[in-house]
């Protein structure tokens, strides 16, 4: 085999590989010595039939096969060879005739072009200094969420006959929907409720239906809003027929061990501590997002170095492919937030690179501290997964068992996770109290205060 380098140009590199016919025609022979004795030919006895035969019969097809692993192993061995770690698939094509190699006349001759990794040293993750993010878990914030659990609770009994409804009362109703005369589909129901206030019907639907008695009926007038979901009913002014069967008042629900036992807890101290243990969770949750966003930021400023150009031009065309199609939904066109196409195509590039970026860091970090994801961490995940489609799980296991492309999303997160705790676990980190808003707010609002600030 003859490897020749015929390109070096940045993270780019190609070569020229060529494979003598007097090899191929080796590996045929050999081929053929190997299934002679696996053929049944008619007119021959098993395992008799002569090698010129078989070579007749079968050669051009096997020969098919043989290309294909001297291409794959040729390929291999060349960047092996050069210690070359590419950052994609390298893309292979074929030279010449190729019935002329299948025939065994010409050498087998193909390129090979790649991308390889940019070779960089990672920062060192106990130089860097992050602030971590934290807010008290209050009093306050477990009562209302103990409200909150309380009025999913809550139940409702008849008001009295002739008694007016309030906002809070629960209402049961059936409706006939028009707009210019015509009922509209969707716009009917029978025996539908409505808790008034709850503002889940159409603005003014609701208020209309304040001081209402069971048995009344009553024509609500109201407008569908201008970006309404079905275009054909977006701003037009309709009138609801409403016949009201029955008002219930909400009862009380007091807050006590009843309401723990209703949610299968022992006690209302028991539930106190699974809602503050709750409440823990999510403030731990949204502190880690701060941190992470803190900590990728730093590791984007730290690292400059060529990105291999092929997996920059692919996530840009995954991000604008998102970008078009979120246009499309919502009939968006240029400009965009007053920036022109190639403005925006540029914002998204830029996001594209750092991406591109911070992974290619994030993997040497975790490749030069022999970081990996277990086969146990790996179940784990797709258990969670599976747990999303109850009575499907097999199906879902299976899924990721036959699909390494959908098992490696799986594991990407996982891995950069292990990877941000390890960095982390180095770091030097601050924490800083906030209330709780900040500590909820977007990461991106954050920073751009913290620029108006600086």
């Amino acid at each position: 085999m003859q490897v020749m380098e015929t390109a070096t140009e940045g993270l780019k590199r190609e070569f020229r590989i060529t494979i003598p016919k007097g090899d191929l025609d080796g590996r045929l022979t050999a081929k053929l010595d190997e299934i002679k004795g696996q053929v049944q030919l008619k007119g021959f006895r098993p395992g008799k039939v002569p090698v010129a035969h078989l070579r007749k019969t079968f050669g051009k097809s096997l020969m098919g096969e043989i290309i294909q692993e001297a291409v794959n192993e040729g390929s291999q061995s060349a960047i092996e060879e050069r210690s070359l770690r590419p950052a994609q698939q390298p893309h292979i094509e074929l030279e010449g005739e190729i019935e002329e190699v299948l025939t065994g006349k010409e050498d087998l001759s193909f390129k090979v072009a790649l991308e390889i990794m940019p070779d960089f040293t990672p920062v060192d993750p106990a130089t860097l200094t992050i602030e971590r993010l934290t807010s008290e878990v209050t009093d306050a914030e477990v009562d209302e969420a103990l409200n909150r659990l309380a009025e999913q609770q809550k139940s409702y009994s008849p008001r009295a006959e002739g008694e007016a409804a309030v906002e809070g009362d629960r209402l049961t109703i059936d409706f006939v929907g028009k707009v210019d005369g015509e009922v509209f589909e969707g716009g009917s129901a029978e025996g539908a409720q409505i808790v008034i206030g709850s503002k889940r019907f159409i603005p003014g639907f609701e208020d209309q239906l304040v001081g209402v008695k069971a048995g009344d009926a009553r024509d609500l007038n109201v407008t569908f809003p201008a970006d309404y979901g079905a275009e054909n009913l977006a701003g037009k002014d309709a009138v609801f027929e409403v016949q009201v069967k029955e008002v219930a008042k909400p009862d009380d629900v007091a807050i006590d061990d009843s309401l723990a036992t209703k949610l299968g807890l022992e006690s209302l101290d028991q539930l106190k501590e699974r809602v503050r243990d709750q409440i823990k969770q999510d403030f731990a949750g949204a502190s880690r997002a701060h941190l992470k966003r803190a900590l990728l930021d730093q590791l984007d400023k730290a690292h400059s170095f060529d990105l291999p150009p092929g997996m920059v031009e692919a996530e840009f065309n995954g991000v604008w492919s998102a970008v078009e199609a979120e246009m499309k939904r919502e009939e968006k066109t240029f400009p965009l937030d007053g920036k022109s196409e190639d403005e925006t195509r540029a914002e998204y590039r830029a996001i594209a690179e750092r991406r591109v970026r911070l992974g290619l860091v994030l993997a040497e970090i975790g490749r030069l501290n022999n970081l990996t994801i277990g086969q146990e961490e790996l179940t784990r995940a797709i258990a969670q997964r599976a747990r999303q489609f109850p009575g499907q799980e097999r199906q879902v296991f299976e899924f990721y068992q036959k699909n390494p492309a959908a098992l490696a999303e799986v594991r990407a997160p996982l891995f950069e996770d292990k990877v941000v705790d390890f960095i982390v676990e180095l770091a030097t980190v601050n924490e800083t109290t906030v209330p709780r808003e900040e500590l909820f707010s977007d990461p991106d609002d954050r920073i751009e205060r913290e620029k108006a600030k600086a």
